[in-house]
């Protein structure tokens, strides 16, 4: 992995996967805004019946827990470190929590995601 800087916030960037990590706070740290901020952390709801397999948390290498975020008109599976070192998000998911929560209204983040991970946003063709 990778630290790159995103809006001012230290983010690890597996380049094998194109994941990102958050360690604890960051989130918060990224979106700026502490209220719709704590609205997204309790909508996670753990899943215990996801198939998909666990990853490891890179701080304390311990299984992290699979937490749905209910926010999102059909839920988002994402990684969550049970014992509260951060998240981790798969290629994508980071924005796609932005998208559906509503939390990045004037598309800063989502564009300095795109160019720093050449993701695809929704773009207006009159944007400069």
């Amino acid at each position: 992995m990778i630290t790159l800087e995103l809006a001012d916030v230290e983010i690890d960037f597996c380049t094998g996967c194109s994941g990102v990590w958050l360690d604890a706070g960051e989130l918060e740290q990224l979106l700026g805004d502490s209220q719709n901020t704590a609205g997204l952390l309790k909508s996670f709801k753990i899943d215990t019946q996801s198939a998909e397999k666990p990853r490891k948390c890179p701080i304390c290498l311990k299984k992290m827990q699979k937490v749905n975020v209910s926010l999102a008109e059909s839920p988002l599976l994402l990684d969550k470190c049970a014992k509260g070192d951060g998240l981790w998000f798969d290629k994508g998911e980071l924005q796609d929590i932005l998208n559906t929560a509503q939390l990045d209204k004037d598309s800063k983040i989502q564009k300095l995601l795109a160019d720093m991970f050449g993701s695809k946003r929704d773009t207006n063709p009159n944007e400069t």
